[in-house]
């Protein structure tokens, strides 16, 4: 094997779709005015009270220039068009033109953490009500998880490898690093990397519901006459995460490549650390959390004090928020009462393997704007007095480097470090 190049790894632009927009800007927008996406479902009906999710509002793919109404008939598992969708937008933001010269030095590595579901349920909907033959020849391309890669290579063009990292909700940090490595290692020049997911079916609300992981809103709750108020991290009355729809896409750079194509660097990838914890399927393990931030640190070859703000998982879980802040604690110490630490999900929901990628994206676009986005719907838990959890309004804050953290079921941690141009 090839001795790695040990190149330096920029990103160059990025798109996003969530519910709180269906582009990155209409999201950044609200964002950064502190709201939330939620609402009651729409996309399917439910008698679970799990009911209050982030949907991806406006989102019409039949009506894009490039995506007919055969496209959106075959491809009934909607992560494959909306990875098409944001794929396009984010190689537009890099101002990135795929042609014979980057095409075939172009990967796309795509993370989700339920493939296709939404198609795998109209298929057996059909079977059961139509008959056998009516399942679609195209369910099994619209299950496997490459697809939404190769799609977006047909539609842009590029020849470079796709696959898809499966890090359940870690995937789009897991495609992060991985893009990152290859790009590093002299692998190919431009990676697209992130995470799409598009789960609201009955049988995922109910699934969620039923192993507790989701809120339930009843008539005593403060949701329950405000679906935006679901999702609330790090607050004393959380009670679970709400699942969100969304995609979000980063576009990797080698420095030699930024350089002779006159790319803007947004930010660079300067570390990567990655653990598992052999512990449970869903409950997280502090030790190797907290391995899995130091090794990101390390990597980077910073110190802990280097690290001006922490984009958190933060769930809006019980357990999963304890064990976040006490990891953070352990590695930070005392200082980590001065870094700012707040959680997208508290507005985005939980978009599973979509979730890493659009809150880097953010986080990058914050760290240029010199804005810390906040923990929305929060009210103080005792418990984390001693940080500084960005409590429902945004905030001016010049940081160069943060931390971005994900994990995921079957016990899997992803934390990355970026810094600042």
């Amino acid at each position: 094997m090839k001795p790695p190049q040990n190149r330096r790894v920029f990103v160059v632009g990025y798109d996003a779709a969530t519910c709180l927009g269906s582009t990155f800007e209409a999201t950044w927008q609200r964002a950064v005015r502190g709201e939330a996406g939620f609402r009651k479902i729409t996309r399917c009906e439910t008698t679970s009270r799990s009911n209050v999710v982030g949907e991806i509002p406006d989102w019409h793919p039949e009506d894009l220039p490039f995506i007919d109404k055969r496209d959106c008939r075959n491809w009934n598992a909607d992560y494959v068009l909306l990875t098409m969708v944001v794929c396009k937008r984010a190689l537009d933001h890099a101002g990135l033109t795929i042609d014979e010269r980057t095409g075939p030095r172009t990967a796309c590595l795509v993370g989700s953490a339920l493939n296709g579901t939404d198609a795998y349920r109209i298929a057996m909907d059909n079977y059961l009500t139509q008959g056998p033959t009516k399942v679609s020849p195209y369910l099994l391309p619209n299950l496997c998880a490459n697809l939404p890669s190769g799609k977006a290579g047909m539609l842009l063009g590029f020849t470079g490898p796709i696959f898809s990292p499966q890090g359940a909700c870690a995937s789009g940090n897991h495609a992060i690093g991985i893009g990152a490595r290859m790009i590093r290692d002299g692998e190919c020049d431009f990676v697209l990397a992130g995470g799409v997911e598009t789960c609201l079916t009955p049988e995922i609300v109910q699934g969620f519901a039923n192993m507790w992981a989701t809120i339930k809103v009843g008539p005593n709750d403060r949701a329950f006459n405000d679906p935006s108020q679901a999702s609330r991290p790090f607050s004393v009355d959380r009670r679970g995460i709400v699942l969100g729809e969304g995609g979000g896409i980063l576009v990797l750079a080698a420095e030699e490549a930024v350089a002779a194509l006159g790319l803007t660097p947004r930010a660079e990838v300067l570390g990567v650390g990655w653990t598992s914890d052999a512990h449970h399927f869903t409950l997280p393990n502090q030790q190797t959390i907290v391995r899995a931030i130091v090794q990101a640190i390390e990597d980077a070859q910073i110190e802990p004090t280097d690290i001006g703000y922490v984009n958190a998982h933060g769930t809006s879980t019980q357990k999963g928020d304890a064990v976040e802040i006490e990891s953070l604690r352990e590695v930070f110490g005392s200082p980590l009462g001065a870094i700012p630490v707040s959680s997208n999900k508290s507005q985005i929901g939980h978009t599973l393997g979509a979730a890493a990628a659009i809150e880097a994206a953010l986080a990058i676009e914050g760290m240029q704007q010199g804005i810390v986005l906040p923990t929305v719907n929060h009210i103080p838990d005792p418990a984390f007095a001693d940080v500084d959890l960005v409590p429902n309004a945004a905030r001016r804050h010049r940081y160069t480097t943060f931390l971005s953290n994900a994990f995921g079921f079957g016990g899997t941690n992803c934390c990355i470090v970026f810094k600042e141009i």
